[in-house]
């Protein structure tokens, strides 16, 4: 190698041109990268055919030309650079972004050595690889993967602040995610609920079977019920309690891993709204019933007084009269009269009470065939009072053979009295002319429809507030005196029966609200079951009834008209009074009849000893009551299922419950 190296020594200037290049250019064909000799003045004495194709160039239009000529002047400044920096046999190395003149932008990586020649280099070995599209594609890799820790980042930050329980299962059903809301809703901690099988956490165990089963044959078939779908279930507490919650599964599968993500939304405090807004519904309707009650109460205590003074009067007359009977031998038919009096006074006066408590009580909806023009004529009794001192003319046109009508016969009758009220008071503003109503129905079978008006020949209402007046409370009235929840009431209770209030145009002026309601099908007026005096008379043969109630003149009353059916009757004055019979056991009533209000035992206490002590007696069982509408005897009454009839009461209503029990008893 010496004898080489220093046989190259003596070469002249002029010979190391030539064989330089020959040597190099075999050196260079097995070098995979670009490969050059570069003489001091960065002139390319030699080239591989790899940087031959990166230039793009022949070797003829290369080889004897400077750099700057091939790459342009950067490169050219930056060879320069490197080859003042390099002693001989030294290698420099650098990698980075180039500007390659005519082939743009490059991203090299560069080594150059210098060749040692006697007394300094004779050239440079340039090695070029060009990384132009390596580096790129590491760029974005590298850009890629930060923009996945960007989003990663992104979808825990929301994650981790999402108001609902975010659940992440994979195939098996194993927690592979459960975030803050997860945790503040189930119980759970992160740490416990990760690695668990989700239905041993929050899936009730009613329900485990079918999440099993409908996991399974998703797997096998990708056919689900449930994904994509908003569902409302029951989900399970740490604490073994349930909770509603709504539910949306979404397969959220990242290559070979399947994983589903359950969004979960606790709907107790939504349930407990719903509850709320409902109970203030129902609060509403009975606040609207009891204003309407209050309108009334002007004309409850004439209407009262004036039947119970026939009833005193009749009653005493009648007094008098039996015992002028008993020795001067009086007809017996002015008795009769006397007597029909006070029960026609006595029954007036039961309508109007049971008229208040139908209006008062509070119930869930039933509905039945109802007879409109009855209707209309009690809501007119009870306001007729009212409606004659202020002097308002009603007229009716409501024909006796009209089609029922399948509704809460309570709920209209309030819509009725409503009406009729607003009619009456904006009668009250009227100065000049007659005041008038008018009530008109009309079914039209065509259609399916009844339709209700009641009008007035009022001031009517003003334009500017027609789209107003069924607003909830929205009331043209003084303060103190409406409450602006009637016609909002109405309104609602009729759209419940699938049917329409609206106000129309009257002509001549006034106000004319009508209702459209749907006709009950194949029930008319004239088809109503058998009235109350057709009930048949129970055979009571040898049967007992044993009657329980305070108040020894209503359990006379009792006493008597079941008397006349044959009964033989037995009386306690409480429920203890009752106990004591019974457990002297000598006998055992037919039937039952019961106050719920007793001071000594009440009728619950008594009952609830008929559960335990004589169960077969708690089918035989009415109550006879007037406060149904007391919460505690509501309760009962609720509770027990007995039947029940409320004071006061008439001879066919002993004789139909009486018929009822013996019935069922058989």
């Amino acid at each position: 190698m010496t004898e080489v190296f220093q046989e190259s020594e003596d070469m002249t200037s002029a010979d190391a041109p030539t064989e330089a290049p020959a040597l190099l250019d075999l050196l260079f064909a097995g070098v995979l990268d670009c490969a050059a000799h570069v003489d001091r003045d960065c002139r390319y004495r030699a080239v591989n055919a790899a940087f031959l194709e990166f230039v793009g160039r022949p070797r003829h239009e290369v080889v004897g030309h400077a750099v700057r000529d091939i790459l342009g002047e950067v490169v050219h400044q930056s060879c320069e650079q490197m080859i003042e920096q390099l002693r001989p046999g030294e290698t420099l190395r650098r990698e980075g972004w180039l500007d390659c003149g005519p082939r743009g932008m490059h991203y090299l990586g560069r080594a150059i050595t210098a060749l040692p020649v006697a007394g300094g280099v004779s050239g440079f070995i340039v090695i070029l690889r060009d990384l132009t599209e390596l580096h790129r594609q590491q760029q974005d890799i590298a850009e890629r993967i930060e923009a996945q820790k960007a989003s990663e980042a992104y979808h825990a930050a929301i994650i981790r602040t999402a108001l609902d329980a975010v659940v992440v299962i994979d195939e098996a059903g194993i927690v592979v995610d459960f975030n803050p809301a997860a945790v503040s809703i189930f119980g759970y901690s992160r740490e416990a609920a990760v690695g668990s099988q989700i239905a041993d956490l929050i899936i009730p165990h009613a329900l485990r079977s079918a999440h099993d089963t409908g996991m399974t044959s998703y797997l096998e078939t990708g056919v689900s019920r449930v994904l994509g779908k908003r569902l409302e279930l029951e989900a399970l507490r740490v604490d073994g309690t349930q909770i509603p919650v709504e539910l949306t599964i979404a397969d959220v599968t990242l290559g070979a891993k399947r994983l589903f993500a359950a969004h979960l939304r606790d709907l107790t405090a939504v349930r407990a709204a719903q509850a709320e807004i409902l109970r203030q519904g129902e609060a509403l309707h009975q606040k609207d019933k009891l204003a309407a009650l209050g309108s009334l109460l002007a004309g409850v205590a004439h209407e009262l007084n004036n039947p119970l003074s026939i009833v005193i009067g009749q009653a005493m007359m009648l007094r008098e009269r039996i015992t002028e009977a008993a020795t001067h031998q009086l007809a017996g038919e002015e008795l009769a009269q006397r007597s029909a009096k006070i029960e026609s006074a006595a029954n007036r006066c039961a309508k109007i009470v049971r008229s208040f408590l139908d209006m008062a009580r509070q119930r869930k909806t039933e509905r039945q065939a109802v007879p409109l023009p009855h209707l209309v004529r009690e809501a007119l009794d009870l306001l007729k009072y009212n409606l004659h001192s202020s002097a308002v003319i009603v007229e009716t046109d409501v024909a006796e053979n009209l089609p029922s009508l399948w509704v809460d016969r309570d709920q209209l009758h309030q819509v009725l009295i409503n009406l009729v009220i607003n009619a009456h008071q904006a009668l009250e503003e009227k100065r000049e002319g007659k005041r008038r109503i008018h009530i008109a129905a009309e079914a039209r079978t065509e259609d399916g429809v009844m339709l209700l008006s009641v009008s007035d020949n009022g001031p009517g209402i003003a334009p500017d507030i027609r789209s107003r007046i069924f607003d909830p409370y929205f009331t043209t009235k003084p303060q103190g005196f409406g409450t602006g929840i009637g016609l909002a009431v109405s309104r609602g209770l009729i759209e419940a029966h699938g049917g329409a209030l609206d106000l129309d145009d009257r002509p001549g002026g006034g106000a004319r609200f009508v209702i459209r309601l749907p006709l009950a099908l194949g029930q008319h007026s004239g088809e109503s079951t058998a009235p109350a005096d057709t009930v048949p008379v129970p055979v009571v043969s040898n049967k007992r009834l044993l009657v329980v109630d305070d108040e020894a003149d209503i359990a006379d009353l009792l006493s008597d008209m079941a008397g006349q059916l044959g009964f033989n009757i037995v009386i306690a004055d409480s429920g203890q009074s009752a106990i004591a019979r019974l457990e002297q056991g000598d006998f055992s009533p037919t039937a039952i009849l019961c106050d719920i209000h007793m001071p000594g035992g009440d009728g619950p206490g008594f009952y609830d000893w008929l559960q335990k002590a004589r169960p077969e007696l708690t089918t035989r069982i009415a109550f006879v009551t007037g406060d149904t509408l007391g919460p505690a005897a509501g309760r009962f009454l609720a509770r027990c299922g007995c039947p029940v009839i409320e004071k006061p009461f008439t001879p066919q209503d002993i004789r139909r419950i009486l018929h009822s029990l013996i019935v069922q008893d058989e």
